[in-house]
């Protein structure tokens, strides 16, 4: 029978890292994490090459004496908590005592503070998990950390990292995230010796997101603020109509600590509901402050999840409150004289809201999908048939259907020998354009037309940073897109199935499919399967009326295809009643 042991500190530490320090951004976090629970007021963040090479976190914080700092790189060795009762009422971003010695045990790892009564500071030195030296050093009050060659302990960790671009951007994306939870916070970050954004201490959010995000995010949002009880609200959210297709704008910071919370972002969503398309999400930058013993956020071994006590009170005040502040906006945006609410089913498509509620964006705000006129054409009314053609051969085509008429919303209805067929003539639509968007780029003949005026966008780290990844397989894909400084870039030109005003929020809607993982360089296939989806949801329009020749040559071109059946969004085309279940329901 195997002995059971007590591992060494060494091997404890380095597991302890696996769950915790899984990858360069999650040591800028714990270690500015720290920072942060220290006061400091100003926190510089350096890295090099992804952060694999070299991390550097400074503050002015309280700093600690020789003795602290020698007990900080013990395990759960903390000043934040006592007892375990504690852990119901955390108002830290630390507890546990587990950051310091995991990331010593695999880097080399120094530490340099000095506290405001000590006459000189403590340098620390670790390699490894071993102590080098302990030693008196010069600094300002304070605490300064350097962490280089991470992983150089377990080397097999090294191989899972990304390339530097990609940490790079995992990097710059939490730093923001930290910058906008903490505007009483002067941050600075640097990459390659190079100043990626320097944000004073902003009392203002939306000046602290502008300079953090940029104008294009910033000039779209309006204030929320509300309080109910010991619950509190507050931040900046997109206008009605106005969302991206993926959460990754959706930043929620409950108590000054950013988390990821199913209970927050399903309220979200749900506010959003009958003021944006399906599929779309909105930008938020919102702050939940309530009591430090009402949400659990010792659920995940990195902090990143809470878990609230009450969830549903929780997820019900934030719906109230942000309806009732897009309500207002809504309200305040229609024409002098209208008023009452909407019974129509349809979305509401707000105007410019006054500058006493919110500077809205200069950019149209669509209030469902937008469809740009194609110039494939496929998407277009299908090509008639020639004139000296009987109508009488047009009823009677291999199929045998005889068209009859346009019912409902799209729907075409024909006869033939077996019963009535029921068409979906978008569905069509999108099936006949995803297998002519397919064969051209699988052919490599993907038609693109040129812009007039290239239109510039700007995008954030991690988003520029997937941009440059896939920027070849984006101009082979129907797009031309090119590097237009640091996070900029101009889009030349776009495929033909779109139009020059959609190229902005289709790259923003493609760089979401990045970030999501389904849209990857190293599958061309798939990714552009994606592209093919997203041009079907996007480009095909129905026109008011379709004579029957149309249907005719529309349901020829449907059977042309490999998969007639479904859309490729994974809706039927049509169905059949055939003549005995219409005998059965009419009992005959």
């Amino acid at each position: 029978m195997p002995e059971i042991r007590l591992l060494p500190d060494k091997v404890a530490n380095q597991i302890a890292a696996g769950e915790v320090i899984e990858r360069p951004a999650a040591v800028v976090k714990e270690l500015l994490e720290n920072s942060l629970d220290a006061g400091a007021t100003r926190v510089e963040i350096e890295f090099k090459n992804g952060g694999r090479s070299y991390i550097r976190i400074e503050d002015n914080g309280h700093g600690m004496t020789k003795d602290q700092a020698l007990l900080s790189i013990e395990r759960h060795a903390t000043s934040k908590i006592r007892l375990a009762d504690d852990l119901l009422s955390i108002a830290s971003f630390g507890f546990r005592g587990e950051a310091l010695p995991s990331i010593a045990s695999v880097s080399r790892f120094q530490l340099r503070t000095r506290t405001s009564a000590s006459d000189s500071g403590s340098e620390l030195m670790i390699n490894g998990g071993k102590l080098v030296h302990v030693k008196e050093c010069g600094m300002p009050t304070g605490t300064r950390i350097e962490v280089s060659h991470l992983f150089n302990s377990v080397p097999a960790r090294r191989k899972f990292l990304k390339a530097d671009p990609t940490e790079a951007a995992h990097i710059i994306q939490l730093a923001r995230i930290y910058a906008i939870a903490n505007p009483q916070t002067a941050f600075t970050l640097m990459e390659n010796g190079r100043l990626v954004f320097n944000s004073p201490v902003c009392p203002s959010l939306k000046d602290r997101v502008q300079e953090i995000f940029g104008s294009s995010i910033s000039d779209g949002l309006v204030p929320v603020k509300t309080e109910e009880s010991d619950y509190r609200l507050y931040g900046l959210v997109s206008e009605p109509g106005r969302g991206r297709s993926t959460r990754h704008e959706m930043i929620t910071i409950v108590n000054n600590r950013p988390v990821t919370s199913p209970t927050l972002n399903q309220a979200l969503v749900e506010s959003y509901h009958a003021y944006l398309p399906r599929g779309r999400y909105p930008i938020a930058f919102l702050f939940l402050e309530l009591d430090p013993g009402a949400v659990d956020v010792n659920v995940h071994p990195a902090k990143r999840e809470v878990r609230f006590r009450d969830a549903a009170r929780v997820r019900g005040f934030i719906i109230r409150s942000l309806l009732d502040g897009l309500r207002e906006l809504t309200e305040a945006s229609k024409p002098a004289g209208v008023t009452g609410k909407r019974t129509s089913s349809a979305e509401p498509v707000p105007k410019p809201v006054p500058a006493a509620i919110g500077k809205m964006s200069a950019r149209p705000v669509p209030s469902q999908p937008r469809h740009g006129v194609s110039a494939t054409p496929v998407t277009q009314k299908p090509v008639p048939q020639p004139a000296s053609e009987k109508p009488k051969e047009e009823k009677n085509w291999e199929l045998g259907w005889k068209f009859v008429g346009h019912v409902q919303r799209g729907l075409a209805v024909f006869d033939s020998a077996k019963g009535i067929i029921v068409l979906d003539r978008r569905a069509t639509h999108q099936r006949i354009l995803y297998e002519e968007l397919e064969r051209q780029y699988l052919d490599q003949k993907v038609p693109a037309q040129q812009l007039l005026l290239p239109v510039p966008i700007e995008l954030d780290a991690l988003g520029a940073s997937l941009m440059l990844d896939n920027l070849d397989f984006l101009n082979h894909s129907g797009f031309k897109v090119a590097e237009f400084g640091r996070n900029f870039f101009r889009i030349e030109a776009v495929p033909v199935w779109t139009t020059p005003d959609e190229a902005e929020s289709l790259m923003i809607d493609l760089v979401g499919m990045m970030k999501d993982g389904s849209l990857r360089k190293n599958k061309p296939v798939e990714a552009f399967d994606h592209i093919a989806r997203l041009a079907c949801t996007k480009s095909v329009r129905l026109d008011d009326s379709v004579s029957e020749r149309e249907m005719v040559s529309l349901v020829s071109q449907l059977f042309k295809c490999k998969n007639p059946l479904i859309s490729p969004l994974g809706k039927p085309t049509y169905f059949e009643l055939g003549r005995n279940e219409l005998d059965r329901r009419f009992m005959r």
